[in-house]
């Protein structure tokens, strides 16, 4: 069979790269200009990463390489060998959800979901080198990630929580946060104005 005009055997070859995925040594062929973003979703088939503007502005691809953040859209598959990604399928545990994702779960703070694997992983960052964050550090480390729907509060709320729950804490959502400023103490009835 006859190639293309322009054809090359070297637009044939593939890149062999072994690394740990979620704590699992994989190793993968992939062509050499794919981005982790891609060689997650295509070739491993780990599709919480998401596709997002693939412009390193949005966050929504976001992992942990070696426990650092990182933009998979702008990451070359090449750059993981022989290092530890995570991706939000890592997340959880045989014991359970990881306590970010419980307080995402129990705050409301995903809506869509679609940016929730982004803020998950850099949330899990940030408490991995910060037990105790300010709301203001909370706010700069995710300041990356843009989400459309939530705006944000339930989110930042979710990571305090889970953050006191990392600590040992015996906390609980703040009642205004599950319920809003205008509801009686049932939780159920509007507060009328008179």
């Amino acid at each position: 069979m006859d190639e293309p005009e322009g054809f090359s055997p070297a637009g044939r070859r593939k890149a062999h790269v072994g690394f740990h995925v979620n704590g699992e040594r994989v190793e993968v062929a992939f062509a050499p200009h794919k981005t982790l973003l891609e060689v997650l979703r295509e070739d491993l088939a780990l599709t919480g990463t998401k596709h997002g503007c693939e412009l390193g502005e949005c966050g929504t691809c976001a992992v942990l390489v070696d426990g650092k953040p990182v933009l998979s859209c702008l990451y070359l598959g090449l750059e993981c060998e022989g290092r530890r990604v995570e991706t939000v399928e890592g997340m959880a545990s045989p014991a359970g959800l990881h306590p970010l994702q419980r307080a995402f779960a129990e705050l409301g703070a995903a809506q869509c979901g679609y940016c929730t694997p982004g803020f998950l992983l850099i949330a899990k960052a940030l408490l991995d080198a910060n037990g105790s964050p300010t709301l203001p550090e909370i706010k700069e480390a995710l300041a990356g990630n843009l989400c459309r729907c939530t705006g944000y509060v339930k989110i930042f709320e979710a990571v305090e929580l889970a953050a006191a729950w990392m600590r040992g804490e015996d906390a609980a959502p703040r009642r205004e946060t599950l319920y809003g400023t205008d509801f009686d103490d049932s939780g159920l009835l509007p507060v009328v104005n008179r």
